[in-house]
């Protein structure tokens, strides 16, 4: 493995490491929802729908005397405290809610959530990583003229150069998951890092269901020249890796799931929990005029997550631990 001497050019993951993370790092000091639009930010109804989900793995679990959640890449707590604002009391009750964040404890958040750096380890229930995987960071690849795929390299200021040939892990990873043609310019993103990580958040779950939401890719359909990106107020810019904006690369999400994973779309996760986009009939408007605003509302909202085009072309990998996929 090459080590990184921390001067400039910096692969990439190096590079987006210190961007995000490191001292004054973009995720430190910003507020994640400032900058673009998550599912959680979307509507209080996918807290709602989480929720659901929640106590069907309680279920499945027997109602154990104590109940984990485990809120994977928090951003300020939303999505944790809106799931423990909509579960019924009863399982409320036998909640240890868990935010996990590298950036401070929000000021406000219920005192009910704890805050970590890290997931606890021995979770017994429900680990949720919302877009989470999609900032743990990576190398890109790209192919030079002779065929060879290489590290890319980056400058504080965003300008990339081609470093030294992919090796060892990497290259393992490359050519089992993302084989790329010996065309010049052609680009991967090495997602060893984001397998790790994934693994890692499952072992810490001793029962119940660990599920990462995210932007995703599968081998058949890898994006020829990559997928990363920046993000600030809301707006997709060029990625640089200066602190100033996300840094976010869609997730290769096949290779992460193991054979007791399953894939599908937030779509048909959110229908399997109850969300389906109807409107309200007409009649309704006639009988009860502000039941219907709020009918009409709701199915706005459902539709938003859910649509194919949107939010709801996001993909759900859904690892149960010691029990059954409650989606299934």
């Amino acid at each position: 493995m090459v080590r990184e001497s921390g001067t400039w050019p910096l692969r990439w993951r190096a590079a987006a490491e210190r961007a995000l993370y490191g001292p004054g790092g973009f995720f430190l000091r910003q507020a994640p929802g400032a900058h673009f639009r998550t599912a959680v930010h979307a509507s209080p109804l996918f807290a709602e729908a989480v929720a659901e989900l929640l106590t069907r793995v309680d279920a499945a679990l027997g109602r154990p005397p104590r109940l984990d959640f485990v809120d994977l890449g928090a951003g300020r707590g939303e999505l944790v405290a809106g799931v423990l604002a909509a579960l019924p009391a009863g399982v409320a009750a036998r909640l240890r809610p868990c935010a996990v964040e590298r950036a401070p404890r929000p000021a406000g958040l219920d005192e009910r959530i704890a805050w970590r750096a890290a997931p606890p380890a021995g979770a017994v229930g429900l680990l949720f990583a919302n877009e989470w995987l999609d900032n743990v960071p990576l190398d890109v690849a790209e192919v030079d003229s002779r065929g060879t795929a290489r590290y890319v390299r980056v400058a504080a200021d965003g300008a990339e150069s081609l470093g030294e040939p992919v090796s060892g892990a990497d290259l393992d990873w490359l050519r089992r998951w993302w084989p790329l043609p010996a065309e010049p310019g052609l680009r991967a993103e090495l997602g060893g890092p984001r397998e790790a990580a994934w693994a890692g958040a499952v072992a810490r779950v001793s029962r119940g269901l660990a599920v990462a939401v995210d932007y995703g890719h599968t081998r058949g359909e890898r994006p020829p020249f990559g997928t990363l990106t920046g993000y600030r107020e809301g707006r997709q810019v060029r990625p640089v890796p200066d602190g100033s904006c996300d840094l976010t690369a869609h997730v290769a999400l096949d290779a992460c799931a193991d054979a007791a994973a399953t894939l599908r779309t937030q779509r048909a996760a959110l229908a399997a929990l109850g969300l389906r986009a109807a409107r309200p009939p007409l009649r309704l408007a006639a009988a009860e005029p502000a039941a219907y605003v709020r009918a009409l509302a709701r199915a706005g909202e459902v539709a938003e997550l859910t649509d194919p085009a949107g939010l709801g072309g996001f993909t759900w990998l859904c690892r149960p631990v010691g029990t059954a996929d409650p989606l299934a």
